[in-house]
């Protein structure tokens, strides 16, 4: 069974309890995280903790727990989990709290909620193109909000994206602003390869400000040898891509084979993703 931690305390997960009143159950008022550990070892763990004080900051929730206090937590949580599986990973949720009524302005002098479970994931994916699982994939207009570079626990709007891809099949959904730009999937960052160099959008309020897309981007610039650019994407260009990749905390970088019912390119994984893959593999760890 599940050991989460609740306000303090660590509790089975089937014993958690949040107030109706809790902000982030009424209005989705909250920031979270989800950071995987394989064999014990956190992915970006001072990144993804930074991304969840600039997260909090943004939408004014006061939550005074550092890096290194959110670091010893976590290796608590994952310590009392460990006969779950080798490989975790760590959800954190941070809410502005429970009022004594349902109001839209912030209240003053509540406490956070800070709740956070474990939970198995899956092997990493072998550094090899033959042998990965790639990903089938839709597109469609974005229809979010507009600050998507917020982490925010109100994720409807991501949620029927998903649902969207899901309903047809597919493995993720591709989206795209009013101006046939790229932006994001409804779960993940993207990524193409044209004649070799690795494009990304640029990072602004479309999309999120993923931890393993900073990875993926700092790994290549460090190494040298797989040209990286961030700027606008279109369309267009994603049809036309020699390779198509979607990054996440838990998909790491998965390879897209298939766009809107067509092959991406010849329909075979890239030789630019497993070569950036163990780059990003043999450096993941250092964040």
């Amino acid at each position: 069974m599940s050991i989460a931690y609740l306000n303090g305390s660590f509790l089975p997960l089937s014993e958690a309890r949040i107030s109706p009143l809790d902000r982030g159950f009424l209005f989705g008022d909250g920031i979270y995280e989800v950071i995987p550990y394989y064999g014990g070892k956190p992915v970006g763990f001072n990144l993804h903790m930074q991304r969840m004080a600039d997260g909090l900051a943004s939408i004014e929730i006061k939550c005074d727990k550092s890096i290194d206090d959110w670091r010893v937590l976590m290796e608590e949580l994952i310590a009392k989990n460990a006969s779950l599986n080798e490989n975790l990973g760590v959800y954190i949720h941070v809410s502005r709290g429970a009022d004594t009524k349902r109001y839209h302005a912030y209240p003053e002098n509540v406490e956070p909620t800070i709740f956070a479970f474990a939970f198995a994931i899956k092997d990493p994916e072998p550094v090899d193109r033959d042998k990965v699982h790639p990903y089938s994939v839709c597109s469609t207009e974005d229809l979010r909000w507009k600050h998507c570079n917020i982490k925010s626990t109100s994720l409807l709007g991501n949620v029927m994206h998903y649902q969207q891809g899901y309903a047809a099949g597919e493995n993720e959904i591709l989206l795209f602003n009013s101006k046939g730009e790229l932006t994001e999937g409804s779960s993940c960052n993207a990524f193409i390869v044209k004649d070799g160099v690795v494009i990304t959008p640029i990072q602004d309020n479309q999309i999120l400000p993923g931890i393993t897309r900073r990875i993926i981007l700092d790994s290549l610039r460090a190494d040298g040898s797989i040209p990286v650019e961030e700027r606008t994407v279109t369309m267009d260009e994603v049809r036309n891509a020699d390779e198509v990749w979607i990054s996440s905390s838990s998909k790491e970088i998965a390879p897209v084979t298939r766009l809107d019912g067509k092959a991406v390119n010849d329909g075979k994984v890239g030789a630019v993703w497993e070569a950036a893959f163990r780059i990003y593999t043999d450096h993941k760890f250092e964040y």
